[in-house]
């Protein structure tokens, strides 16, 4: 389940491991950012949301008018074609035979800075939104990692403590790194994934999962726990980015795409078994998992995110409609808290600089 596709590259050394686990740390803290929000786990120096958003802003410095994470993206609009085969899960319109959902969605690259290479780190994120005739609305958060590195809020604080760029060196220290692996076992999954992942050359031949957990509820009231992915349709592989390719490539790659016809994933939802976590994100279901066929996502323009329909859009991943609700995993009500600390400060400074060359333009994504 924790394959990555593509040949297996050159062993790494313990030094390059860590600091490759201290980069992807930083960059999925727009997932974990939540984590802290205002429940005081830290206590009794209370962790808030601000406190959490303010680790996007190392030294005091940030991009105004931009996201605090996932600052680099671009818009993509298209609808959801239901297959009908989740309506005996959910209640949720968009799930009834043959529906037809309007989209709007956002691609991404982690992180706080909008200029960064798209080489930068393994991980591409896809958000979407989507609004039923009765205004209801479904918004989906995902990453394309499959499990998430720590389960709790404290672990994930210490996490970011132990990543922090040293103030004397500006990079993470790997001594401190290793000794916040060694403390936290159940980040092995997480490990295991860090060790294949590369950085692709394409969105569009991703697979996205949700992480956390989410409930759904059918017509007799049913409650079933759950989690998805979407997958790509008809596109194989890409390479791995190399240094040979542009700053800004995979906007490009991604026009070029959508210039020859629409991308599709088909949305993929695993129905957990009695006794399945719902509350940590570090552990994957087993594979005999029941799995779904829920219906076909097809984006069909992309446009950039200064201008484009996504730019005001909080995806915050508990706005949900009728027949989904959140499970108990306590990292989804804290990202929802950090999102919205997030949304507030971009929507208060506005842009203040010219925007990137291609799609990593102004929104920032609110994770």
């Amino acid at each position: 389940m924790l394959e990555k596709k593509g040949s297996r590259p050159p062993a790494m050394t313990t030094g390059q491991k860590l600091m490759r686990l201290a980069v992807i740390g930083v960059a999925v803290l727009g997932i974990g950012a939540a984590f802290g929000y205002t429940g005081g786990w830290l206590a009794p120096q209370r962790l808030t949301a601000d406190r959490i958003a303010n680790t996007f802003e190392p030294g005091g410095k940030s991009h105004p008018g931009f996201r605090r994470n996932h600052a680099k993206g671009v818009c993509v609009t298209g609808h959801f074609e239901s297959s009908g085969q989740a309506q005996a899960l959910s209640s949720a319109p968009l799930f009834s035979p043959g529906t037809t959902t309007p989209l709007v969605g956002r691609l991404a690259l982690p992180g706080p800075n909008p200029y960064a290479p798209d080489s930068s780190v393994p991980i591409r994120s896809f958000a979407l939104r989507f609004t039923m005739p009765d205004g209801q609305q479904w918004r989906a958060a995902m990453n394309s990692m499959p499990v998430f590195p720590v389960a709790t809020p404290e672990s994930f604080y210490e996490q970011q403590l132990a990543g922090a760029p040293d103030p004397k060196t500006g990079k993470p220290d790997p001594a401190r790194i290793k000794a916040f692996f060694a403390s936290h076992p159940e980040t092995a999954n997480f490990r295991e994934w860090v060790k294949t992942a590369r950085p692709s050359a394409s969105f569009a031949t991703e697979a996205y999962y949700s992480l956390n957990a989410f409930v759904f509820i059918n017509d007799a009231g049913t409650r079933q726990n759950v989690r998805w992915r979407v997958v790509p349709v008809g596109e194989p592989a890409a390479a791995d980015a190399t240094p040979e390719h542009d700053q800004n490539y995979l906007d490009k790659d991604l026009n070029q795409r959508l210039s020859a016809g629409p991308l599709r994933w088909k949305l993929i939802v695993t129905v957990a078994d009695p006794g399945d976590p719902s509350n940590d994100a570090t552990r994957p279901w087993p594979a005999s998992r029941r799995q779904v066929e829920a219906g076909t996502i097809v984006i069909d323009k992309s446009q950039p995110q200064d201008n484009g329909p996504c730019r005001d859009i909080n995806f915050d991943p508990t706005v949900l409609p009728q027949g989904m609700a959140i499970s108990d995993d306590p990292l989804l009500p804290a990202r929802s808290s950090v999102y919205a600390v997030s949304v507030d400060r971009r929507t208060h400074e506005g842009l203040s600089r010219p925007m990137p060359s291609s799609s990593s333009a102004a929104s920032e994504h609110s994770r």
